[in-house]
């Protein structure tokens, strides 16, 4: 069954009007509990007074957020907007040399707020990365690569490191991971494409300008060493039409966002509930069910702006960075999750499609799938919750292959073959509602705990039986509808349907005029050119 295959319109009418009724449904029950529940003791921590104007509490526990938008919001607009001032006119005056002061004013930046021990402590990462990569020996480079990430995520290497760092503020441990973290896989990145590299070596001075550049140093996204080395030395800097109004569409976009995730922190305290097992367990399944798809989403969401900000100030620079990432909503398959593109990217070039090949030998998708996710434990820091999301994931993307390869025989292939495209897509999407709720679970498990994911599994799966399980898989089946439909229509844009072939010139001719043209005006073909054409 291809992308394009289409539903009566009143089919996907009926499926859009059931799931904007399940939306406002578990919706209505979360805002009552939050409601009743906003002077628990258990709350005292995470939620706090909020806006004069909504006369409510607001809910105040991701760090992140919080950081980005309101603790520290003040000194991350004044470092970017000093950046791509700083940007703007070397861009206008000497544009050949916009990636050394993109490095010099990262350099700065980094100085001034972790420490010159701490610029030390980068840079002989870079230099130690960087001689390795002349060696020109690709599994060297991972294995020193991924042994100096591993430094940072056991003792007593974390702490001799972070001994580095000067000063004691509250952003002291995010910037150091952070910049620790991004440095040695954007080396990594250099190392490798280095070894790919026929002629000569890069300059050590390419990867302090790739590795510095202040809008990706501590928070990424990550962009491989070979898109950024040919877009930062680009001297043609002219922009494409429309393109400084979509920049600043994003913009306005990200900023409405920001307010409207705000306000509905004073109303759904979606971070909170989870942590509160207790209430928990006193929780209807629909409103169980909607926190778990409402983390994952607003995860996706503050995901989504983060980047984006980070985006805007890049594609300023004339870069294009990492698109953010899918929307959970838009998920039924494990191939496509992922909540950070860049390290998705990183993964996917390095490891996963250089082992994988075209991912269809079971073996090769095995091994390939293996050290993608050993990767990423070391990357997210072992532990059993990690492990576990790690593991599961894993099964799911090699689940998703072995359950392709079973219905690629006979006879299921002949069964597919012999039904319309309408009734094979309705069957998929079936399948496909199983596999959602693999993949909502799952990364619930990594964004809260093991105890929220193991109640909402057993409320949906066994005390919910039957009545809340088909409800819900109902609903996700209208989802998954959803989804296929934008899918169809964003194919037909991206590869619209061949057009008819126009009639002859001479079709609207009548037969007996045709039969009564001189045939002696019509030229003689030369047989070179037929041969020819």
């Amino acid at each position: 069954m291809g992308l394009k295959a289409a539903l009566p319109k009143y089919e996907i009418y009926f499926y859009n009007t059931v799931l904007c009724l399940a939306m406002f449904w578990a919706t209505s029950w979360i805002f009552e509990v939050s409601s009743s529940s906003a002077n628990r003791k258990t709350f005292k921590t995470s939620v706090k007074p909020g806006w004069y104007y909504f006369g409510r509490k607001m809910e105040t526990a991701d760090f992140e957020w919080l950081m980005w938008f309101s603790t520290f919001r003040d000194h991350i607009i004044f470092a970017l907007s000093g950046h791509v001032l700083f940007a703007k006119i070397c861009s206008m005056l000497a544009p050949q040399y916009r990636s050394l002061v993109y490095m010099v004013y990262g350099l700065l930046a980094v100085w001034t707020s972790m420490g010159w021990t701490y610029v030390t402590l980068i840079l002989s990462h870079c230099i130690l990365l960087y001689s390795i990569s002349l060696v020109k020996i690709r599994w060297l480079c991972f294995v020193t690569g991924l042994c100096t990430l591993a430094t940072f995520k056991c003792e007593p290497f974390i702490s001799w490191q972070a001994g580095f760092v000067e000063g004691d503020f509250e952003l002291r441990p995010v910037f150091f991971y952070g910049g620790c973290g991004f440095t040695i896989m954007r080396c990594m990145s250099f190392a490798l494409e280095n070894c790919e590299r026929k002629d000569g070596n890069y300059n050590i001075l390419e990867l302090l300008k790739y590795n510095f550049y202040l809008p990706f140093f501590y928070f990424g996204p990550i962009m491989t060493f070979d898109k950024f080395y040919v877009q930062v030395n680009r001297c043609d800097l002219t922009r494409k039409e429309r393109e400084m109004w979509n920049i600043n569409l994003h913009g306005v976009i990200h900023l409405i966002v920001i307010i409207v995730v705000d306000i509905l922190f004073h109303f759904m305290y979606i971070l909170t509930i989870p942590t509160d097992l207790k209430l928990m367990k006193h929780l209807s399944d629909w409103a169980l069910v909607g926190l778990a798809y409402f983390n994952l989403v607003y995860d996706w969401v503050k995901a989504a702006v983060m980047f984006g900000v980070i985006n805007t100030v890049s594609r300023l620079d004339h870069l294009d960075p990492p698109k953010p990432p899918k929307c959970i909503t838009m998920l039924y398959v494990f191939a496509e999750t992922h909540f950070d593109r860049g390290i998705n990217d990183w993964l996917c070039k390095y490891v996963y499609n250089y082992l994988g090949g075209k991912h269809e030998n079971m073996v090769e998708e095995l091994v390939a799938t293996l050290c993608t996710f050993g990767i990423t434990i070391l990357w997210l820091g072992p532990c059993q919750v990690v492990l576990v999301w790690a593991f599961l994931n894993c099964f799911g993307l090699n689940f998703e292959l072995w359950t392709a390869k079973f219905f690629s025989v006979e006879p299921f292939s002949s069964f597919e073959m012999a039904m319309s495209e309408a009734m094979s897509r309705r069957i998929r999407a079936i399948l496909n509602t199983f596999n959602f709720w693999s993949i909502v679970l799952y990364n619930v498990l990594a964004l809260n705990s093991l105890e929220f994911a193991k109640l909402v599994a057993k409320r949906l799966l066994l005390k919910g039986f039957p009545i809340t399980t088909i409800i819900v898989m109902f609903v996700t089946y209208c989802l998954i509808q959803v989804i296929k439909e934008q899918e169809r229509r964003q194919a037909l844009i991206d590869d619209p349907d061949p057009l008819p072939p126009a009639p002859p010139p001479n079709a609207a001719t009548s037969p007996t005029t045709s039969a009564t043209a001189p045939t002696a005006a019509q030229p003689v073909a030369d047989p070179s050119k037929e041969k020819a054409e």
